[in-house]
């Protein structure tokens, strides 16, 4: 019989073929892996500000060199220089700061009451099959009509004033609101409308905390199209015998063919431009911070 007092002795274990593909794949998957430093990421260690601005600083030193060995007629089309120059002549004499504002209010007016019309247009086509029978043809119909074309309408109907090129922004505006608020409370799962039936909410409650937040993203793409728009329309409507504004500043160096001018004021209509959108933006990231990758 055997001594049971005898100490056990374990066999050697020998690893198998799969055992070592394991080990094998182990040491793959646990070789060390680095991430680069944030620093390390950007090209030639500038940051991505000021490397965004590069191109439009080749953009103006190219024309800058252009209109100064000559190859630019300054007749034909100023360098940045002079339109720098001449620009800020139009300011120390108050006639830029005068125009800016006329421009301005203008394009404030036109989105004041573009904005609630395209909005309450899509809230009435978009709750109700009614009312989207009743104002969706009619606005489809409506955004196929050029802006400019009702201009002369527009001028019989409410003269050279002020009030017509209030209204042409206000028209270009609320159709881009509508179309996209519409499209984006059409969008909103047909799941969440449901819920909230079975939960009793009412109609106006549906649209507060269902409608409204769904159609909000919508809404911002409309408005950030909407207020490039308007700075588009603003251009023609203050052809329509102005007096003031830019598109005036714009008219009046046209006849005298000063290039200078032109090109400054075609310089502040892209940085309200880019201001406008800039603060659209920044309103949208506040009002929808509950979005993921805000």
């Amino acid at each position: 019989m055997t001594d049971l007092a005898e100490p056990l002795v374990e066999a050697p274990v020998v690893a198998t073929a799969p055992d070592r593909v394991a080990d094998a794949a182990l040491v793959l998957v646990t070789l060390p892996t680095g991430v680069l430093p944030s620093g390390s990421r950007r090209r030639l260690g500038v940051p991505r500000g000021i490397e965004r601005l590069l191109g439009v600083v080749a953009f103006f030193a190219l024309w800058e060199t252009a209109a100064r060995v000559g190859w630019l007629d300054p007749h034909t089309l100023a360098g940045p220089s002079t339109v720098l120059t001449v620009g800020k002549d139009l300011v120390v004499d108050g006639t830029l700061p005068h125009a800016l504002w006329a421009s301005l209010q203008r394009v404030l007016w036109g989105l004041g009451f573009g904005i609630p019309i395209g909005v309450g247009l899509a809230l009435v086509a978009g709750l109700t099959r009614l009312g989207e029978d009743l104002v969706d043809n009619n606005v489809q119909m409506l955004r196929f009509v050029p802006i400019i074309a009702l201009s002369p309408l527009l001028i019989l109907w409410e003269g050279v004033g002020e009030s017509t090129k209030v209204t042409m922004i206000a028209i270009g505006v609320s159709l881009t609101i509508y179309m996209n608020t519409h499209a984006a409370i059409r969008s909103i799962d047909p799941g969440h409308h449901e819920l909230a039936r079975v939960v009793g909410l009412g109609r106006r409650q549906r649209i507060g905390r269902i409608v409204l937040p769904g159609a909000l993203p919508g809404f911002f793409v409309g408005l950030r199209l909407a207020v490039s728009i308007a700075w588009l329309l603003l251009v023609f409507a203050e052809q329509i015998n102005a007096s003031t504004g830019l598109g005036y500043l714009i008219s009046k160096a046209q006849l005298l063919s000063q290039t200078d001018r032109i090109v400054v004021c075609i310089v502040v209509y892209a940085v309200l431009g880019l201001a406008s959108d800039a603060l659209v933006r920044t309103l949208e990231r506040r009002v929808l911070r509950w979005q993921p990758g805000r």
